[in-house]
């Protein structure tokens, strides 16, 4: 391997007793010490630029997601036809009005029967939570009810 004789820099004589892939061949030590900084930024763009590249190819690499789809089950409170619903649906007349609307220009508030949970607590009575529809709480599903259907019925 090349060893040169004087800095390229100041034209000093080089005298090194090892020499190391890390130090500079060109320059004599103070030399190199103040041309670290410029000898370094190519480099560091080098190194940089990899990195960005390794960083785009994964993110390009990586496959899309799957759609987002929510299940519920048949005897969620959430679902549109569930048992816990109301089976009134709002019937449109040719105008396209709702009959109600068209007798009066307020609307009319469908009231929804509301049931009490039922299931066992640890304390062994009757959860007293409300429900829109004969189905436990939150806290009780899949529990079944102590009490009978039209006990849990609340009459305001």
């Amino acid at each position: 391997m090349y060893k040169p004789n004087f800095c390229a820099e100041c034209g000093g004589k080089l005298l090194r007793l090892r020499w190391h892939f890390w130090t500079s061949r060109r320059f004599c030590n103070d030399c190199a010490r103040h041309l670290r900084k410029a000898r370094s930024i190519p480099a560091f763009f080098v190194v940089l630029g990899l990195i960005s590249a390794g960083y785009v190819a994964g993110r390009m690499r990586r496959p899309l997601p799957p759609p987002l789809i929510i299940e519920r089950r048949t005897d969620s409170p959430l679902n549109d036809d569930g048992p816990g619903k109301s089976t009134l649906r709002a019937v449109t007349t040719e105008s396209g009005r709702n009959p109600t609307e068209a007798q009066g220009s307020s609307p009319a508030s469908v009231e929804e029967p509301v049931y009490l949970c039922g299931a066992r607590t640890k304390k062994g009575t009757p959860c007293s939570r409300r429900v829109h529809g004969p189905v436990r709480c939150w806290q009780h599903k899949g529990s079944p009810a102590m009490l009978p259907q039209e006990k849990l019925l609340v009459k305001e």
